[in-house]
C-alpha cells in the first residue's frame, strides 16, 4: 500500500524541511516498493519561495485525501491565512496522522489540532507557543512528540528524527535503522533539544567565560565552586561572578546546574545507568538534589523522563 503524504508549504518556509522527502525516498528504495508518495502543496500552488530564496514548485490545495498531513516550518513565526488553516483542519480530519516541523506547530495550534495534546517546536519558540496557546502541553526539550495521531518535531534537523519514527511505526524498526544508516544519521538521538540549545543560550562574549563553561562541562563530577571556575577563567572571584552574569544572564551556580541536568537527562534517556549512578556521575550530591533540579528544569522528575524514554524506545 502506498501512503500519500502531503507536505504543506508557505512563502518563506525553511528549505531544510524538504529533507523529509529523502527519508521517505530512501524507505521506498530499501523496501523495494513505493511505500510513500510525497506531494508538495501550497494554498495557491505554483512556485513558493523558501526563506533562503530557493524556489519550490507546488500543487494547489485540492484533495483532502492524505495518509499523513505534514506542515513545514520557518525560521520565524509563521503568518497564517484563513485558507491555509481551513485546508489544514479539513485535511487533518481525513488523514491517519497530522504532523508539524519546527514552527509549523504554531499552525497546528491555530487550527486547534494541539488542544490538550503534548507538542514541541523549536526550543527558542517553545515558550512563545505555550503562552499563545495555553491549551497545548508544550514539551520544549523533546526532539519530537507523538500524542495520538498528532506528531510534532523540534527545530531544523529534528524533522529527520520525526520521519524516521514514522517509518518505524509504519514498517518496523529495521527499516528505520536502514534508512538512518543510508542517510548517515542517528536512528535515535539521546537527549533533548537542551543538548543543543542551553549552551547556545549561555554562550558568552568573552573567551575567559567560555573557558570556564568548557571546564565545568568537562568536570561535572567535581563540586565546581565559584572560586574553581574563576581560577579556570583566570579572573578574581568578584570579577568572574559579575562578568559571568552580565554575559550569560545567569549565576555560575545556575549555569552549572543547567549543564548537570542536561548531562543527566542524556544519560537517563540512554537507559544504561540507574538514577543513583547518573546523579553521582553528573555531580549531584544525591538523587533527591537531582530530582529537585529536574523539577525546576522540566517540571517532572528523572523517573518520569526515564519511563517516557523507555516507552518511546
Amino acid at each position: 500500500m502506498t501512503r500519500k503524504i502531503g507536505l504543506l508549504l508557505f512563502p518563506r518556509f525553511q528549505v531544510l524541511d524538504l529533507v523529509v522527502t529523502t527519508v521517505f525516498e530512501v524507505a521506498n528504495e530499501l523496501k523495494g516498493e513505493s511505500c510513500y508518495r510525497m506531494e508538495l502543496l501550497s494554498e495557491h500552488g505554483g512556485v513558493v519561495p523558501s526563506s533562503s530564496g530557493v524556489p519550490v514548485m507546488t500543487e494547489p490545495f485540492g484533495s483532502h485525501s492524505y495518509d499523513t498531513v505534514l506542515v513545514g516550518g520557518a525560521m520565524e513565526l509563521v503568518v497564517s491565512t484563513p485558507g491555509f488553516i481551513d485546508f489544514l483542519r479539513s485535511a487533518s480530519a481525513l488523514s491517519r496522522r497530522t504532523a508539524s516541523i519546527c514552527t509549523g506547530a504554531f499552525l497546528l495550534a491555530e487550527a486547534g489540532l494541539l488542544d490538550g495534546r503534548r507538542a514541541t517546536t523549536h526550543w527558542c519558540q517553545a515558550r512563545v507557543l505555550q503562552h499563545m496557546y495555553p491549551k497545548v502541553k508544550v514539551e520544549e526539550d523533546r526532539i519530537f512528540t507523538h500524542d495520538g495521531r498528532v506528531w510534532t518535531s523540534a527545530g531544523m534537523t529534528a524533522c529527520i528524527d520525526l520521519c524516521l519514527a514514522m517509518v518505524e511505526a509504519d514498517h518496523g524498526v529495521e527499516l528505520a535503522k536502514a534508512v538512518a544508516r543510508k542517510m548517515v544519521v542517528y536512528h535515535r538521538r539521546s537527549g533533548g533539544q537542551s543538548q543543543f540549545s542551553a549552551l547556545l543560550e549561555l554562550e558568552p562574549k568573552s573567551d575567559r567565560i567560555q573557558v570556564a563553561l568548557t571546564y565545568a562541562k568537562s568536570n561535572l563530577r567535581k563540586p565546581l565552586s565559584v572560586d574553581e571556575l574563576a581560577d579556570a577563567a583566570n579572573l578574581s572571584r568578584r570579577q568572574f561572578s559579575r562578568t559571568f552574569r552580565i554575559e550569560t544572564g545567569q549565576s555560575p551556580a545556575r549555569a552549572v546546574e543547567v549543564l548537570r541536568v542536561e548531562a543527566a537527562r542524556a544519560l537517563i534517556e540512554a537507559g544504561t545507568l540507574s538514577i543513583d549512578v547518573v546523579a553521582r556521575e553528573t555531580g549531584f550530591a544525591d538523587p533527591e538534589r537531582m530530582r529537585r533540579a529536574f523539577l525546576r528544569a522540566y517540571g517532572q522528575p528523572p523517573q518520569a523522563i526515564k519511563r517516557a524514554a523507555r516507552g518511546q524506545a
